[in-house]
């Protein structure tokens, strides 16, 4: 999906799969589409599909190993997530504030003789949606830093094998530009740059690349 058609690519964007997953709640149940997925199986149907892919796409965005997009830095990610965790929060607070029902013509049909009153039984819906939500995102969030630690301890093997292999040749250059600069001598300004960018390339090459779609 992340190399194929650009629709694709698009929908399994890394942001665009946040705003789709975290705008879902409200494109489906404060829109005429709620009520033709109550109506009509086949809408009910397409509900389905729509909020699981949705769901998919941004958790392979996140912590998924299937192909996909690039997928952004761990520190963005955490930010990504916090999306959907305040839209889903507001949705719950949202509707369980709602004075009518979504559908009215629907559910205040129902005249069924047991259970709560229709506009009540909403509110605790709601109310509950917002208490559930929070703990698929809290098992996320500690997935993610998990991840992340491993990540940073095969950067820290990686590199310790690169240093291993070449004497720790950048930690001498490095240590030779310090004091190059320290004695304030010529090309101490040229020796900052090759330092630099011998160490951001050897971040660079020693970084896990996630798994990309053939």
């Amino acid at each position: 999906m992340g190399r194929g058609l650009p629709t694709g690519r698009f929908f399994s964007h890394p942001v665009i799969a946040a705003v789709n997953f975290a705008g879902s709640m409200f494109a489906v149940y404060h829109t005429p589409a709620f009520e033709l997925s109550l109506t009509m199986y086949i809408a009910h149907l397409l509900m389905i599909v729509h909020l699981t892919v949705a769901g998919y796409l941004f958790i392979n965005a996140l912590i998924g190993v299937d192909p996909g997009p690039a997928r952004p830095r761990y520190p963005l990610r955490i930010l990504l997530l916090f999306v959907p965790m305040a839209s889903h929060a507001f949705f719950g607070v949202a509707l369980g504030m709602q004075e009518e029902l979504l559908v009215p013509q629907w559910f205040g049909g129902l005249d069924r003789p047991w259970g709560l009153p229709p506009l009540e039984d909403q509110q605790d819906t709601a109310a509950i949606a917002r208490g559930v939500s929070e703990f698929p995102m809290i098992i996320l969030a500690m997935a993610i830093a998990r991840a992340w630690t491993r990540d940073d301890e095969r950067t820290a093997r990686r590199l310790d094998r690169a240093a291993d292999r070449d004497g720790e040749a950048e930690l001498a250059q490095y240590n030779a530009m310090l004091a190059r600069l320290a004695e304030g001598g010529p090309g101490s300004d040229q020796a900052v740059t090759r330092a630099s960018a011998s160490r951001a390339a050897e971040e660079v090459t020693a970084r896990p690349r996630e798994p990309h779609a053939s």
